[in-house]
């Protein structure tokens, strides 16, 4: 009888919160480095992991510092078509068959038109694996579904000098602008390069995001790119209640038009409240926690992530929400956020969530079938169904065997 961990392994899975910049391999990272002059701690595999790449952070804050390197090699397009390519063909050996793969191009690039260059050339690495795994796979069986995936536009929540070429430009240029304003420019052009590559150059974009501190940068500042993209149809995905309490949740829903929150493990902590004028805080998080299943706002969890730069986790998945948010009927999509930063893998984070919460195998099976429902897809609605029918079907018959 196959162990939790091989069961997961050998279905098919979806990945719907994967950083670009967060999810190169260690090697490629050194490689490049060596390349393109870029000074890091370590040239060794080992030494970057103990000293950047760790087991555990102190802090949200602690656990970015990484992607000052990471970003540092990847302002060139071949490397950021070959780190795409490298992402996706590690996820399909993993069993991924469906990912989105999501990253701020402003962190990498000088100016918005070569924002839109950046994602063709996600596109182009992750076209190049899906087409040497989809040509290459077994289909005489007829159950094999092909990989498919989608493009996330990041905007930052907050950024300054030396975070890349395009702020510190941008900084220079609006100097007297108030910081919210700059912020609120920065992050419409995000959204207008993510538009002009989706419907100018057919580029899969199928969301927005809003990514970086959490804490003290309020989604806020970036209200009117979230318009934009509801207006033209762009999915939307919000970075909350990571770093932050239940009222960011609130916020990416009611005002940011989130259909999918990354992270959200503060939606049940009353205690991380701040608003005087919500005096049952109890009540507050129920509500907004009923709200989320309700209305099928998919939370993108990322176990090994949270509890490496969670204090209160205390690094430990007993700690951990995702069991409370499946006892409320949310839908949860278990992802690895990073799988360089975190050293990990979708297998391994769906593991530890099974045995976690001792999920029984009709729970396992419905929790790898709700990335695949919360997928943007970047198909028709009826493509999207045949394509998630496909997945069910295989998942069906792997569990059943």
């Amino acid at each position: 009888m196959s162990t939790v961990a091989e069961l997961i392994k050998s279905v098919p899975k979806s990945e719907l919160h994967s950083h670009l910049d967060g999810s190169m391999r260690a090697s490629t990272l050194i490689e490049l480095a060596r390349e393109q002059g870029v000074e890091l701690p370590s040239y060794d595999v080992a030494g970057l992991n103990e000293c950047v790449f760790k087991d555990q952070y102190s802090s949200l804050s602690e656990y970015l510092l990484g992607f000052g390197y990471t970003c540092a090699v990847l302002g060139d397009f071949e490397a950021i078509e070959r780190t795409a390519f490298e992402m996706a063909t590690d996820a399909i050996l993993d069993g991924v068959r469906y990912m989105e793969v999501r990253f701020s191009p402003q962190l990498l690039v000088s100016s918005s038109a070569e924002c839109v260059t950046a994602f063709r050339a996600v596109n182009a690495g992750l076209m190049q694996a899906a087409t040497t795994f989809n040509q290459s796979r077994d289909v005489s069986c007829g159950a094999k579904i092909p990989f498919e995936y989608g493009i996330i536009c990041c905007a930052m929540r907050n950024f300054f000098r030396g975070m890349g070429v395009y702020f510190d430009t941008l900084l220079d240029v609006l100097s007297a602008t108030k910081k919210r304003d700059i912020i609120n420019i920065a992050s419409m052009e995000a959204v207008r390069s993510a538009l002009t590559a989706r419907d100018n150059f057919g580029v899969p974009v199928v969301a927005f995001d809003l990514a970086g501190e959490e804490d003290g940068y309020p989604a806020g500042h970036h209200y009117s790119a979230y318009d934009e993209a509801h207006a033209n149809f762009m999915r939307t995905t919000v970075h909350a209640g990571e770093a932050y309490g239940p009222e960011s949740i609130y916020e990416a829903v009611t005002k940011c038009h989130a259909e999918r929150i990354g992270h959200g493990t503060s939606i049940f902590d009353s205690g991380r409240i701040i608003d005087p004028l919500i005096t049952d805080k109890e009540a507050y998080v129920d509500a907004l926690a009923n709200y989320v299943a309700t209305m099928r706002i998919t939370v993108e969890v990322c176990p090994t992530s949270n509890m490496q730069t969670i204090p209160d986790l205390k690094g430990n998945m007993d700690n951990h929400p995702v069991r409370k948010m499946l006892d409320y009927g949310m839908s949860v999509a278990i992802c690895t956020d990073n799988t360089l930063v975190s050293h990990t893998s979708l297998s391994n984070e769906l593991t530890l969530t099974a045995e976690a919460c001792h999920l029984e195998k009709e729970q396992l099976k419905r929790l790898v079938l709700a990335g695949f429902k919360g997928a943007f897809y970047h198909g028709s609605y009826a493509q999207k169904r045949a394509f998630v029918k496909r997945a069910a079907d295989e998942i069906d018959e792997i569990f059943n065997s």
